[in-house]
């Protein structure tokens, strides 16, 4: 996509002028893919695939689910309305069932409701059924939010919350006994003074506390958006791109014994354009990983209209930005896209690590893909593996990899909706509410690896249209079997209950590092898996999507498999541990050893 295309999509998304768009895994040695150009699908050979007989339900209302995002849109037309906001699964009360927290936005000055929108807390029963504890947790505050992080940044056990907004985050302390205490200020985690969005508690220099990496979209208040004077053709004020607006930088708070302090310029996450040296970044999804296995995270960062970040950790407190070395900064024509949502996986079961960006309307997916992590060469194959043409003409924000089926493989979810709610009057083909995209994992490498599932094998539930923002998955219901919650932008947020993934066997791994020389959520963790012919790899990090926080515990499927012959842990600090026969359809809840170098 030239520079002038993409110009051009941007004018026409926002219709001012009436056009129409055109259309560590492991550690082996290093090894450079390439891209290759994948002929589209063809319809007969998605049929030779069986996909599995799980629906997703609706379960909202009778969930006890009642929270509605507000954006405070009032006719001005001011672009962080567009945005939504995140949603995170987490055990807050440590009973062992996954609660939920959801980020809310605020009316703007001069424009206040009663009653004013706040932040929200669910507790769960254990059964899937949840009950509003806002108030009585200390959580029902009012600011314009956009993402949220869990962590145990104090290693008490307890897991806590990091929000961002615009203006800045607030970081929420658990005390273990139901109630979250702001702490932003004595902590000194507010973060910059800009328009904060995703986040990640992530250990970057390995000395076993929880450290802070927050995106930082634009450079923006309401007076400069109210004085571009975007218009909709035929219609009005319209929202505005990110392309009028300057970029920002990311920050990077270190955790220095439960205070925080801001080392983004030293570290070197603070990118700057060669010619001018102002921000590059308008960030959205952040996703850690250690992508070549050496024990340092790495971070990959979705940017919207410019080139994504890859900031590989070279230890030492030192970080190289690398996305355009790497290959994930650009679609394949060498220009940037509008990145949303993000996750990493070994979807292939193999050596092979995938970098998922969910993009705007009329870009694909992309899917970087290397075939061998050390080299950290990525070539976007979403054509070659099913996730071009089918992923083109939503606009995607949250996405993530997850075994809904419980085969063993990772399949793909998007979360999709327009940004402008005028568009269809203008693009007949666009509209504002849009479809989830659900990509079943066949397993068979080609141009029908991940195959788009439809309403006729998962039923209608996911399929209605919506305006997708945020979204999380979790057993909720403690039936094994992955569920998926979806906020909705200036909506109902939606929860959907997983009905048949559990017919495959599954485990479950809930990690505890030992606080000292791992963090107490063993974030960074790696696990492999053997049963049989299966391995699975997977890292844990809980920050992924868009604006949002999955699950603590990791889940593996096993098809038929009774027992995983080999779990092999290594954790944050570098130790190891294998555990052998662990049997299926149970929770194996696992804290790290002492003094051991590996146990059995």
């Amino acid at each position: 996509m030239t520079l002038t295309r993409l110009c051009t999509c941007f004018i026409v998304t926002f219709a001012m002028f009436a056009l129409s768009f055109t259309s560590g895994c492991g550690n082996p040695e290093p090894k450079a893919t390439v891209a290759v150009a994948a002929a589209p699908v063809r319809p007969a050979e998605v049929k030779t695939r069986t996909l599995p007989s799980v629906r997703f339900v609706d379960i909202t209302r009778e969930s006890g689910l009642k929270f509605v995002h507000f954006n405070g849109a009032n006719g001005e037309k001011l672009l962080p309305e567009t945005m939504g906001a995140g949603v995170a699964f987490l055990d807050y009360d440590g009973d062992g069932d996954q609660d939920l927290f959801f980020v809310n936005s605020s009316a703007w000055p001069g424009h206040e409701v009663k009653p004013a929108p706040t932040q929200a807390l669910y507790r769960n029963d254990g059964k899937g059924r949840f009950e509003d504890v806002t108030a009585g947790a200390g959580l029902a505050q009012t600011f314009y939010g956009q993402g949220v992080a869990v962590g145990d940044y104090d290693n008490d056990g307890d897991p806590d919350l990091y929000v961002t907004a615009i203006g800045g985050g607030r970081l929420y302390q658990n005390d273990g006994k139901g109630r979250f205490a702001d702490i932003t200020q004595p902590a000194h985690a507010r973060g910059p003074n800009g328009w904060l969005t995703g986040a990640a508690f992530l250990d970057f220099d390995n000395d076993g506390d929880l450290d802070l990496f927050i995106g930082n979209y634009i450079t923006w208040t309401r007076e400069i958006d109210k004085g571009q004077g975007f218009q909709l053709t035929g219609i009005g004020r319209a929202y505005g791109p990110p392309t009028s607006f300057n970029g920002s930088f990311c920050a990077l708070l270190r955790n220095d014994g439960g205070e925080f302090t801001d080392v983004g310029e030293s570290a070197g996450i603070q990118v700057r354009t060669p010619d001018l040296k102002v921000p590059v970044g308008k960030s959205l999804g952040i996703a850690p990983f250690d992508v070549d296995g050496d024990g340092l995270v790495d971070i990959a960062v979705a940017n919207d209209t410019v080139q994504n970040f890859f900031f590989h950790n070279l230890g030492g407190g030192k970080f190289e930005e690398m996305a355009i070395l790497s290959g994930v900064a650009f679609d394949q024509s060498g220009s940037p896209r509008g990145g949303m949502g993000v996750d990493w996986a070994c979807f292939m079961n193999d050596d092979r690590l995938g970098l998922a960006v969910g993009n705007f309307a009329n870009e694909m997916t992309a899917l970087y893909v290397c075939d061998q992590p050390a080299s950290m060469q990525f070539s976007d194959l979403a054509n070659l593996y099913g996730l071009g043409a089918p992923t083109q003409p939503p606009l995607k924000f949250g996405l993530f990899f997850f075994d809904y089926d419980l085969d063993g493989r990772l399949d793909l979810l998007s979360a999709n909706g327009h940004l402008e709610p005028e568009i269809s009057k203008v693009q007949a083909s666009e509209h504002y509410q849009q479809p989830i995209q659900l990509f079943w994992n066949t397993g068979k490498a080609g141009r029908t690896l991940f195959t788009q599932v439809t309403a006729e094998s998962a039923g209608p539930d996911l399929f209605q249209p919506i305006v997708g923002r945020g979204c999380a998955y979790a057993d909720i219901d403690g039936d094994g079997d992955l569920d998926v919650v979806v906020t909705v932008n200036n909506g109902p947020a939606r929860l959907f209950r997983n009905d048949g993934g559990n017919k495959n066997h599954w485990l479950r791994l809930e990690l505890k590092g030992d606080g000292k020389t791992s963090n107490r959520d063993a974030i960074g963790a790696k696990v492999e898996l053997k049963a049989g012919e299966l391995v699975c790899r997977r890292q844990l990090f809980n920050s992924k999507s868009y604006l949002s926080s999955v699950e603590h515990p990791l889940t593996f499927g096993l098809a038929d498999r009774e027992q995983a012959d080999q779990i092999t842990i290594t954790w944050p600090s570098g130790k190891t541990q294998i555990l052998s026969n662990a049997k299926a359809d149970q929770v194996h809840r696992i804290e790290q050893p002492t003094d051991t170098r590996e146990q059995r």
